[in-house]
């Protein structure tokens, strides 16, 4: 038994913590560097600080990677202090007036000044004040290295108008002062002490105030010592002027937990949800809320392309067109026009501009027919007043009949690809009138028998859903609307990059009308090809919010250099621990860890490996 509890004991050490007080191999110390065990390090000390600071300063010396950090604060008493600074300040005044030398009365008028604020802050407000001393230790295995992280010691130093000092014959007593058994050391204290405020000391840490909260909202996450990240994603003001999303991941680091996690929450805060669904992931979700869960494959629910409805339009082109038509704006038809060329160039991606041309020409008679023109106000008609692809599909037999010369040629291949849609394989998924009515504030539009039909179906009938989720959006201005597109990349098509262009359309305007998207895939690659990069870079610039999950390679290349992430950040992504992520909101970001309440789960179902999770 004493051997099992000893076994135990040994098995719990912090063997890290361990060699670094003990390290295997000794410790050697040299005039400007040291070598523990077979790691080659070398002690600074910051000796100079700015006047004025900002929240979170000395968060990227503190992140600094392969490096040990230590920050000593001493309290004194006030009163001494106080008295010093006073002598100080009379002193410092008196050398500006004496002087000739302009820097140096500039200097010392400014250590006037702040000696002065610094008194106001303890006499009037209370302020405790104190020494501080700020340690920091390279650590690295070959001399390559070891250099390289010197030099980023020294320049986030100098980047924070800080100074650092390297301490030539004092490596032994830095030690001393730096390790874990804390020794005072007075000839550090002599180099590297500096008087300071509390609130100034502790504003320096990445992690002085533990924990966001909007004061408002819902719980998302923990931060990196536990405190809660509380947030209202509808909350605008600052760098936060929408309530988009772009969550990214590679599969496995427990994507589909946090996404169905803020789901829940914006359902239960009284947001309408629209999801699409390729991967059969949501459907117990959705049962579980009594939400609506529309099988998109012909059966359980069908979007007419030949319906009219509203189209997203980027900002400068609404505005070009409110100017052109005297406010009255493009007619619903003319704008369906852009919709349905998309459509139709997404599935038959060699369609010819002639052949495109009289299409549309069929298609503008085939709506005569049916009473819609130019000018039809389409807000109150019904989904069976349009028209359908069997009606197309007919006006254009008639055309190909009565056509001659090269026309008819050009009928009879538009015959061809468009009785596929009416009478062939696909007339299940667009021939008949629209069929979706969900009810419920949260829909599913499951399109996973869709991913064994060929990449031209899967896109094309990605965008007529989104065309019919704009539609939802735009309704009602009072309305919170969350618009989230999983396995966002099927829509990204170089040589049809329209559908791109509707999307980043839609997370531009979605803001106007109270609703918000949610972009959610595996590789900010898939967005950057430079064929698409005007466009599906946008979807990852726009939204505020921004949820970075493990990855690696040049997916984790192409996220540092978008969202110019630090070292640490990096290692964070590159680690790939589950339900651990990079959190942005606007300008500002965090490490959390998805810890979420246990009741949560019972609506998520085992897609996506949620019971991994659990377990």
């Amino acid at each position: 038994m004493a051997k099992q509890s000893r076994k135990t004991v040994i098995d719990k050490m912090n063997h890290a913590l361990l060699n670094f007080i003990t390290p295997i191999g000794g410790i050697e110390f040299f005039r400007n560097k040291l070598h523990i065990g077979e790691s080659i390090s070398r002690i600074y000390a910051i000796t100079k600080y700015p006047s004025t600071v900002d929240i979170g300063w000395l968060s990227r010396v503190s992140n600094i990677p392969r490096t040990v950090n230590c920050q000593i604060f001493q309290p004194v008493d006030n009163g001494a202090l106080i008295e010093n600074l006073s002598r100080s300040v009379t002193q410092n005044r008196g050398r500006a007036e004496s002087t000739k030398d302009a820097l140096t009365r500039q200097r010392a008028e400014k250590a006037a000044d702040d000696a002065e604020d610094l008194m106001r802050q303890i006499d009037q407000n209370g302020e405790t004040v104190g020494y501080m001393t700020n340690l920091i230790m390279a650590v690295a295995k070959d001399e390559k290295e070891f250099d390289r992280v010197c030099r980023k010691i020294e320049s986030t130093v100098s980047f924070i108008h800080c100074k650092v000092r390297s301490l030539t014959n004092l490596q032994l007593q830095a030690y001393k002062a730096l390790a874990p058994y804390h020794t005072t050391q007075k000839d550090i204290e002599l180099i590297a002490r500096r008087n300071i405020a509390l609130s100034t000391y502790m504003g320096g840490f990445p992690f002085a105030s533990s924990g966001y909260s909007d004061l408002g909202g819902s719980y998302l996450a923990k931060d990196a010592l536990g405190g809660l990240i509380v947030i209202d994603p509808w909350k605008r003001g600052g760098d936060r002027t929408n309530t988009n999303w772009v969550i990214m991941g590679v599969a496995g680091v427990g994507k589909s937990t946090a996404i169905k996690h803020i789901l829940l929450n914006e359902y239960m805060s009284g947001t309408r949800i629209i999801l699409i669904d390729p991967e059969r992931e949501y459907k117990y979700m959705t049962r579980q809320l009594g939400g609506d869960w529309i099988h998109a494959g012909g059966s359980g629910g069908r979007i007419n392309p030949l319906q009219i409805r509203p189209v997203p339009q980027d900002e400068e082109e609404e505005s070009d067109a409110l100017y052109r038509n005297e406010g009255k704006g493009m007619g619903a038809m003319a704008l369906h026009f852009k919709t349905f060329e998309i459509h139709i160039q997404l599935y038959m991606p060699d369609i010819t501009p002639i052949q495109m041309a009289l299409l549309k020409q069929a298609l503008e008679e085939l709506y005569g027919n049916f009473g819609i023109t130019w000018d039809t106000d389409i807000a109150g008609m019904k989904a069976t007043d349009f028209p359908v692809y069997s009606d197309l599909y007919a006006l254009i037999v008639q055309k190909h009949t009565a056509a001659k010369g090269k026309d008819k040629e050009v009928y009879e291949y538009l015959k061809a690809l468009i009785r596929e849609i009416a009478e062939g394989a696909d007339s299940f998924l667009w021939n008949g009138h629209t069929t979706l009515n969900p009810s419920s504030r949260f829909i599913c539009i499951d399109t996973f028998d869709l991913q064994n039909a060929s990449d031209r179906v899967k896109k094309t009938e990605y965008f007529n859903e989104l065309t019919w989720c704009w539609e939802q959006m735009s309704n009602d201005r009072c309305e919170r609307v969350l618009l989230v597109c999983d396995e966002a990349y099927l829509l990204i098509d170089p040589q049809v990059p329209q559908s791109l262009i509707f999307l980043r359309n839609v997370a531009k305007r979605a803001r106007k009308y109270e609703a918000g998207l949610a972009i959610i895939s595996h590789s900010v690659v898939d967005f950057l090809d430079p064929s698409v990069k005007m466009y599906g870079q946008a979807l990852l610039d726009i939204p505020c919010y921004k949820v970075l999950m493990g990855t690696d390679g040049k997916n984790l290349s192409e996220t540092a250099d978008l969202y110019n992430l630090t070292d640490v950040e990096q290692d964070v992504l590159f680690s790939k621990k589950r339900v651990q992520a990079i959190f942005m909101i606007g300008s500002k970001r965090m490490l959390i860890h998805f810890d979420i309440p246990a009741y949560k789960f019972d609506y998520m179902g085992a897609a996506g490996g949620i019971y991994d999770l659990i377990l």
